[in-house]
């Protein structure tokens, strides 16, 4: 008889937790197969098609024998020469095209790889709670370890940069930081970015801003730390073209900001992946190009199934505050549940499937997230569903 292999997983592996939102997929996946008539409001995957105008460039590039080869690791230079041109138009930051922008596979796929660059064994992450999983799940590839910094309710959602213990600072290397928030939709001002530059100076991080979702939003139009003086000294930031132009599927995304630690960044990247498909950059090019007016017709969607949600939400007694940018509601959940409870509840009770705060960290107990994926029509019915499945 032969003996079989036996498989043990390594350490990065058996210590990682389970993926948060392929578990929503697992039970999403359940509740079709019963036949649920589910609205599923949890994942931040738009619903919304990407423009017409961005599909048609995608098809003609697709048909240039040019791009069936394999692309350059930085990214082709239009594309990152169309991503200064926009980071000029929208945020007035002068980038150079040739060292200060680099393609991503989907800024996840950046956030993932950054701690490998430059983080070492035993060395510290600076990560919020609650947060994006991704920044933890890098840092613990890395060998690193993630100090969780808070962001309170009562802070605005923003971390407490003077509670950090000095022996952490001394010994971080990271920090992350994402505004406007996923998942608790705060936004952050110039003084707030500011000490960020301050702390990292005095303690030689290097900062990572994930601004994935500046683009969506309704009432003030969200900063760059790119803008702040002194951000590309410091850090570098993350952007995606998958929440701005409802191309989640399409993978890409870029970094922006220090050169030295884009190039950091790039020497994984060209150990690891061959970069984006060239066709894919060219309609990204055409995507980045678009006119505002595309973009104010998606907002205006959001916006209305915004007000729509916090207006239901809140008239079934949840507390929240309405957002001013992303496209989720963070709310508290009702006192007699906790994450998970009132999300297994509204599940099973209503066929509304949300994301459990304390899935984005320990933080994040107590609130449930919502994703503004779905028609007003459908927000509507979940809003109602919800509310008598709150009788019970």
């Amino acid at each position: 008889m032969k003996k079989k292999v036996s498989v043990e997983p390594a350490y990065r592996i058996r210590h990682l937790p389970p993926y948060l939102f392929a578990e929503i997929d697992r039970m999403k996946q359940k509740e079709n197969k019963k036949g649920t008539d589910l609205i599923d409001l949890s994942i931040g995957d738009p619903d919304i098609p990407t423009p017409k105008h961005i599909v048609k460039a995608m098809k003609r590039a697709v048909e240039n024998p040019e791009h069936h080869r394999y692309p350059s690791y930085e990214g082709m230079l239009p594309y990152r020469e169309a991503v200064a041109r926009w980071y000029k138009k929208r945020f007035d930051v002068v980038l150079s095209p040739e060292n200060e922008v680099l393609s991503l596979i989907g800024s996840k796929e950046g956030i993932g790889h950054i701690p490998l660059a430059f983080v070492n064994p035993g060395d510290i992450v600076l990560v919020p709670s609650p947060g994006y999983p991704v920044y933890a799940v890098g840092t613990l590839f890395a060998g690193g370890k993630s100090h969780f910094m808070p962001l309170l309710e009562k802070n605005g959602f923003l971390p407490d940069l003077e509670k950090i213990p000095v022996a952490v600072l001394k010994k971080a290397k990271l920090m992350f930081i994402n505004y406007p928030n996923n998942p608790t939709s705060a936004g952050a001002d110039a003084k707030f970015f500011r000490n960020v530059i301050r702390l990292a100076r005095q303690y030689n991080i290097i900062v990572c801003h994930d601004a994935s979702y500046t683009e969506i939003f309704y009432e003030k139009r969200p900063l760059s730390f790119m803008e702040i003086p002194g951000a590309r000294d410091v850090g570098i930031e993350f952007h995606s073209l998958s929440k701005t132009y409802n191309m989640t599927g399409w993978r890409i995304g870029y970094a922006v900001g220090n050169k030295h630690i884009l190039a950091g960044l790039g020497k994984i990247k060209t150990n690891i992946d061959s970069g984006v498909f060239q066709a894919v950059q060219e309609a990204a090019i055409t995507a980045l190009d678009t006119d505002d007016r595309v973009l104010s017709t998606i907002r205006k969607t959001y916006r209305e199934r915004r007000d729509t949600l916090c207006e239901g939400l809140t008239k079934l007694g949840l507390s929240l505050r309405k957002p001013d940018a992303t496209f989720y509601i963070w709310a508290r959940v009702p006192s007699r549940f906790n994450s998970m409870s009132f999300v297994a509840h509204i599940l099973n009770k209503a066929g509304v499937l949300t994301t459990p705060g304390n899935g984005f960290g320990s933080a994040g107990e107590g609130y449930v997230r919502f994703a503004l994926t779905a028609p007003v029509h459908r927000i509507h019915e979940a809003v109602e569903r919800i509310g008598k499945s709150l009788s019970y």
